[in-house]
């Protein structure tokens, strides 16, 4: 299943995302994530709409961000970084989540702001030191993209990544979440800077694939359902400027657009 939450005159929905004739629509409102205690599912009437008519809002109510560094070879490559030997994990401020089409803003703070083009996993169900030979996929809600954000003036002088990775809007995502993908196979990654291809790869690339990832997090903390894990991004990072537009996508996602102020 594909699904969006959205904004309507009775407060954020979710709601179940099909193809019709080509035109992806809105098709019918779904009950919310047991996360998302504040929400309501809406019981009166609901006609379909047209998914490019809709309010986007981000589709996930994480408790935590957990994110992985360096997970690509050509990215740790490019920034001259050795491979690591297991997975780089970093935390980034659910404060920091932002809505497909909402402004990523450039922080006074920061001299150079970098666009970071990622898949992410949400997780379905509480999951805590998953075996070495268990099924992950049964934790997985399924997949949506994530645009990482990062201050790299910061991110180089504090040694650390909290601060760089943390400012508000520093993490879009959207707009679907899906069970329809499968990473292991391949799905392709690419971000455009004002429709220029800045990022192209595949998730066949991983250094660290989706279960060895759940299953190395799970070993030191225990996911929530709702949780958001972006896998790392491929080659090609670079700057934005206020007026950019921002766009990545995911094969079966769709596409993450943003624009910076």
């Amino acid at each position: 299943m594909k699904y969006c939450r959205f904004q309507t005159e009775n407060g954020p929905q979710y709601g179940e995302v099909v193809e019709r004739s080509g035109q992806m629509w809105i098709n019918q409102l779904i009950p919310p994530p047991p996360e998302d205690s504040a929400t309501q599912l809406f019981r009166g009437i609901f006609e379909a709409i047209p998914f490019a008519a809709a309010t986007l809002l981000a589709p996930v109510t994480p408790s935590k961000i957990v994110c992985v560094g360096r997970n690509y070879l050509d990215h740790a490559r490019e920034l001259g970084n050795d491979l690591p030997a297991e997975p780089l994990l970093f935390l980034k401020a659910p404060s920091a989540l932002l809505a497909p089409g909402g402004t990523i803003w450039i922080p006074p703070a920061s001299e150079r702001v970098d666009f970071e083009g990622e898949l992410a996993i949400v997780i379905g169900k509480r999951a805590s030191r998953i075996g070495p030979e268990e099924d992950v996929k049964p934790y997985i809600r399924g997949y949506t993209i994530v645009n990482d954000v990062t201050a790299r003036d910061l991110q180089n002088k504090d040694g650390q990544w909290t601060r760089a990775k943390g400012f508000d809007t520093f993490c879009p995502v959207g707009p679907i979440v899906s069970d329809e993908i499968d990473p292991a196979a391949g799905v392709t990654v690419e971000t455009r800077l004002n429709a220029e291809v800045r990022q192209h790869g595949t998730t066949r690339d991983l250094i660290f694939p989706v279960a060895a990832l759940l299953r190395y997090i799970t070993a030191v903390m225990t996911l929530e359902p709702g949780d958001l894990i972006p896998t790392g991004t491929p080659a090609g990072v670079g700057p934005m400027h206020r007026g950019d537009r921002m766009a990545v996508t995911i094969e079966g996602l769709g596409t993450l657009m943003n624009v910076v102020g």
